[in-house]
């Protein structure tokens, strides 16, 4: 069995999530997250298909993700990865860009992958110094340098909803999955909210979302169910009351989307920090 560490810990200071994987093999399916990622590749080599665009990406590449960019990657080198990122909350990532621009905006990141980049070193030292608990000032003087460059470099500092805008029969869908996410959902009942057909819906709503309709879903499934542990609700619960036909599909999904189990995730939650090897 191969020795993977994944750790997360939630650093208080800068109220960011600090994720570390090392010596993965696992392989992500295309989802999104509701955060923007900023993250580096410490060792290994991945396959990255992110908004439709295909990458290759390496040992010093960083990867940015503004929330809901949809994306998958997989190793294509027969080698674990070693990966640490940062996760920021839009509305913590509002706080620090008012900070550095004196705008009350959000960023829209342009470049998903930085080749090769310098900054991976500034985002591995301020990675490590969360880990080890360092003190307020010098994480937060690490992390405005290093969101200033990449704000001022390679993103757009505008509202999020200045994105390319899909349908209003993607947007009527999209809708109704974030609503009705515990329910039993159908593409029939999906292509009549739409008045298109099934095959219609299929292809414009993946062309537009970068995401398949049930892809969707089980992404807004995993992100309430996310939420649920949290607040310490037993997986068994988590899974009914988020639409999952049981547990094991709920871990199923919840693994290749997080890269923990959900009673990992709720853990760290109880003991603040926690490390898991698997």
């Amino acid at each position: 069995m191969r020795n993977e560490t994944r750790t997360l810990f939630l650093d208080p200071d800068l109220n960011v999530e600090a994720y570390r994987f090392k010596g993965i093999m696992q392989k992500f399916p295309n989802h999104f997250h509701e955060y923007f990622v900023i993250g580096f590749i410490e060792k290994g080599q991945r396959y990255l298909l992110c908004k439709g665009e295909e990458y290759i990406i390496n040992q010093g590449d960083l990867v940015l993700f503004n929330p809901y960019d949809t994306h998958s990657c997989e190793q294509i080198d027969g080698k674990a990865l070693d990966y640490r990122c940062i996760n920021v909350m839009p509305d913590v990532m509002k706080k620090f860009v008012k900070e550095i621009t004196g705008t009350d905006s959000l960023p829209y990141f342009t470049k998903n992958v930085l080749f090769r980049h310098e900054l991976n070193a500034s985002l591995k030292e301020l990675h490590i110094q969360i880990l080890q608990k360092e003190k307020a000032l010098k994480k937060e003087e690490l992390f405005l340098n290093l969101l200033e460059e990449l704000i001022r470099t390679y993103s757009d500092v505008a509202f999020l909803e200045n994105a390319p805008e899909p349908s209003d029969e993607v947007k009527a869908v999209c809708g109704y999955l974030e609503s009705h996410y515990q329910e039993n959902i159908t593409l029939e009942h999906l292509s009549k909210l739409a008045g298109w057909s099934k095959y219609h819906l299929l292809r414009s709503f993946t062309k537009q979302k970068g995401i398949s309709p049930y892809s969707y879903l089980e992404t807004v499934r995993i992100n309430h169910a996310k939420k649920l542990l949290e607040e310490g609700v037993k997986p068994i619960d988590a899974a009914f009351q988020t639409g999952f036909s049981d547990q094991s599909h709920m871990t199923k999904f919840f693994k290749r989307q997080v890269g923990l189990t959900p009673k990992q995730y709720m853990k760290i939650f109880e003991y603040d920090r926690q490390e898991i090897k698997g």
